[in-house]
């Protein structure tokens, strides 16, 4: 009997710090949890001999009845609710992808800063407004991040046949997938159910999403913070062998003389990109050689001293990537699995499921 006691008194200590250091959600919920941790102190704190299991059960079920429901992403989340949302995206997006290939580039980079901000969450898609700071005006997709459109496209027709239904982040999600595909690259099984956030910060996507001059440390740490390994961070900046590039990301690199870009590729690069700001937003290609192609020739590039970004160029630098680069330059096929893999584990990053967030009617705004 007394070890009963000791048992249950142990056990409804690690609840109530449990209850008390619980991230909540609302100020109600918040009301209730230390409510609840005040019960539990006054049970912790009575005599052993009073201690009761049946007390202890009590609480428990009461604490679970406080703790927002999550459940976990799943492929099939849509089947029932809305069978034919999946085919309707990727239709919205081929067709983009038709009429701009350099669109397939953009969209598997608004998944990306989309995720590394706040989660997997659309917050990268909302407006301005009264209540909303909005993301796309953070430094790193100021006149940069695009392809909002297309999103907005989807989910228009998704809600045409299921209203309501399906999430603006499960769409950026599956986007991503169907981009990747339209130019040749690797398909993946997106798992859904995320929800939308009703929050966005311009602060955390300038600090947390990687810049175009980071250092190898750098970018290590940073995807180290969002769960992701150097071998993904190498596979996800394999998405830069589609796409462009803005003459304000580059020019640094291109007129520095440093020893790690190839003097014939910097040349080529400067005669659309002068020194001063007039060129700023002149195009280049990410990957030189094959730049609407989702290939492994990017990782050919970097060993040649042709990485168009200073943050592409360290991969291959002397570094502890190198022999990544390496091997994604002679394997194409490990690479499209790497990246593969990447991205499912990006989709995964702090998604809202069950219920947090909300399932907005328009992307661009909460409800």
């Amino acid at each position: 009997m007394e070890l009963m006691q000791f048992v249950t008194r142990v056990v409804m200590e690690k609840v109530m710090a449990a209850v008390l250091e619980e991230k909540t959600v609302g100020e109600d919920g918040v009301t209730r949890k230390r409510e609840i941790g005040l019960v539990l102190g006054r049970y912790t704190n009575m005599d052993s001999r009073t201690a009761s299991l049946p007390c202890l059960v009590v609480i428990m079920l009461l604490v679970s009845s406080t703790t927002p429901t999550q459940a976990q992403l799943t492929p099939t989340f849509y089947d029932n609710s809305c069978p034919r949302a999946l085919n309707t995206i990727r239709t919205v997006i081929r067709s983009a992808v038709s009429a701009e290939r350099r669109m397939a580039a953009s969209l598997i980079r608004l998944h990306f800063h989309d995720c590394f901000v706040q989660g997997c969450d659309a917050s990268i898609l909302l407006d301005d407004s009264s209540s909303i700071r909005s993301e796309k005006n953070a430094l790193p997709n100021q006149n940069s991040a695009r392809g909002y459109q297309v999103i907005d496209r989807a989910k228009a027709q998704v809600e045409s046949i299921c209203p309501g239904v399906v999430s603006c982040a499960d769409i950026l999600a599956v986007a991503a997938r169907d981009a990747s595909v339209a130019v040749g690259g690797p398909s993946w099984t997106v798992k859904l159910g995320r929800k939308d956030s009703t929050t966005a910060s311009p602060d955390l996507a300038n600090s947390d999403l990687p810049s175009f001059t980071a250092s190898l440390d750098t970018l290590i740490d940073r995807f180290a913070k969002k769960g992701l390994s150097a071998r993904d961070m190498v596979a996800l900046s394999g998405s830069h062998t589609i796409g462009q590039a803005r003459c304000l990301a580059f020019r640094g690199r291109i007129y520095d003389n440093s020893s790690d870009i190839d003097a014939g590729f910097a040349s080529t690069r400067r005669r659309r990109c002068p020194t001063d700001a007039s060129g700023d937003g002149n195009l280049a290609p990410l990957d030189l050689v094959t730049p609407n192609s989702f290939d492994n020739n990017y990782f050919k590039n970097l060993i040649q001293r042709k990485g168009l970004l200073h943050s592409d160029q360290v991969l291959f630098s002397g570094g502890s990537t190198d022999s990544i680069v390496t091997e994604y330059s002679k394997n194409p096929n490990t690479f499209k699995s790497d990246f593969a893999s990447a991205m499912i584990k990006m989709g995964d990053i702090n998604p809202l499921t069950g219920s947090l967030g909300e399932i907005r009617r328009l992307c661009s705004a909460v409800n």
